[in-house]
């Protein structure tokens, strides 16, 4: 359970310091607007993403046992951040996170870091492709513009209130988020190693000002952000509290488990490598604590910000150091230019998100599976949209562990009638 921090410092070097920087303050400005744009998609103050990436981002770094896994928020979390919050406020979610962070610590302890491939890979997929579907028509509102004051937090009850509101369609906020999207797009076939989401985000951002489009900012609906982390604080804890919370923690637990795993498999993958799953959790419930205190988001593996990271030339955890560094010299220095970036922008950013999520590729693949599979992956998928992630998880895991025991093909025991 050795961070590999320590191993890799045993052989660390200037050139070494030199790609770590580099990949470290790239992978920064690709994590700064997405952990705006998650915070603000999971009904929470925009601040609270910078936290989470700042504090998460350093401990998990610090801690992993990858050598270039880049944590902070991610998409996964936008659909049970925003039902812990409609359902018990903010500050039953800084709790449920950190009752999460004390689940992952033990879980670590006891070395549960193997048991992510007991979890079937069709469950995995299907609640991923939903939590995708529930960020993209999220982020329907900001992207059309429409004006909703309150847009309801189901997804069967979210899209008439979508369609009521079609008559307030605003193009500006339209044109704004398409140009971003397609920015991003064209920032990654032509320049892939460039930081493309905030040049993207920024470039459409900066001609909604100077045109003076009709378009919503970060500062216009929230205000301004702060130039400063908060101080540590303690959420209020009662056993009434903690059991009414549980579900969530354990749901949040899980969800930073699996996709931080899965992502340090990825960059295994990637890199040739070899993560340390026990390190991993260990990291991981420290990073969920640590936010926590400083009142932020649950925090995991990013998988597409650690691809960045290694794509840039990360070699250690050092660079996933130097990106919250960057991320909290940014959030002191440069606080008001961030609060002017445009909404539908950012809402553009996690359409693409929530695109990249799903897996296109993938889906030809996921047609060739075993018919159980498919209808796993299908049950969990819709389980997750209209229903509730807790829900999907327990169902599809349970199902896929029983169609896992069912191929075996177990031959029946030797029972007989105990003389009594």
């Amino acid at each position: 359970m050795k961070p590999k921090l320590l191993t890799t410092l045993k052989t660390y070097t200037w050139p070494l310091f030199a790609a770590d920087v580099f990949a470290g303050v790239t992978v920064a400005m690709v994590a700064l607007p997405l952990s705006l744009a998650i915070a603000i998609a999971s009904g929470a103050d925009p601040a609270k993403g910078l936290v989470t990436a700042i504090v998460a981002g350093f401990l998990i770094s610090l801690l992993g046992g990858s050598r270039v896994q880049i944590g902070g928020p991610t998409g996964a979390f936008i659909v049970v951040v925003y039902g812990v919050i409609a359902h018990h406020g903010y500050d039953g979610l800084v709790l449920a996170t950190l009752m999460a962070g004390a689940i992952l610590l033990v879980a670590g302890f006891f070395r549960a870091g193997n048991l992510i491939q007991f979890i079937p890979e069709a469950v995995v997929n299907g609640f991923t492709m939903g939590i995708a579907v529930i960020i993209a028509t999220s982020q329907l509102k900001d992207l059309l513009g429409l004006q909703i004051a309150n847009l309801p937090a189901d997804f069967l009850h979210k899209l008439p209130a979508l369609w009521a509101a079609r008559d307030t369609l605003n193009l500006f906020a339209l044109g704004t988020g398409l140009a971003t999207i397609g920015l991003i797009v064209l920032f990654r076939r032509l320049a892939p190693k460039w930081p493309g989401l905030i040049v993207a985000v920024g470039l459409t951002s900066a001609a909604a000002v100077l045109l003076a489009w009709p378009v919503e900012s970060i500062a216009d609906r929230f205000g301004a952000l702060p130039d400063h982390l908060p101080m540590p604080g303690m959420p209020g804890i009662t056993f009434a509290r903690l059991q009414e919370l549980l579900p969530s923690a354990f749901v949040i637990a899980f969800l930073a488990g699996v996709e931080s795993l899965l992502s340090a498999m990825v960059a295994d993958r990637m890199i040739e490598g070899r993560h340390r799953p026990n390190a991993e959790l260990i990291a991981q419930g420290a990073a969920n604590i640590g936010s926590s205190l400083f009142g932020g988001l649950p925090a995991t593996g990013a998988i597409a910000r650690t691809a960045t990271n290694v794509k840039a030339g990360g070699k250690t955890p050092v660079a996933g150091i130097v990106h919250a560094v960057t991320i909290l010299l940014v959030m002191m220095l440069a606080a008001p230019l961030a609060g002017e970036l445009a909404l539908p922008a950012l809402a553009g950013l996690l359409m693409l998100t929530a695109w990249n999520m799903s897996e296109p590729q993938k889906w030809h693949e996921y047609m060739t599976m075993r018919v159980e599979d498919r209808v796993l992956l299908v049950l969990t998928l819709v389980l997750t949209v209209v229903a509730d992630l807790t829900v999907a998880i327990g169902v599809g895991v349970a199902l896929g562990l029983a169609l896992r025991l069912r191929r075996r093909e177990v031959p029946p025991a030797d029972w007989k009638t105990p003389k009594r």
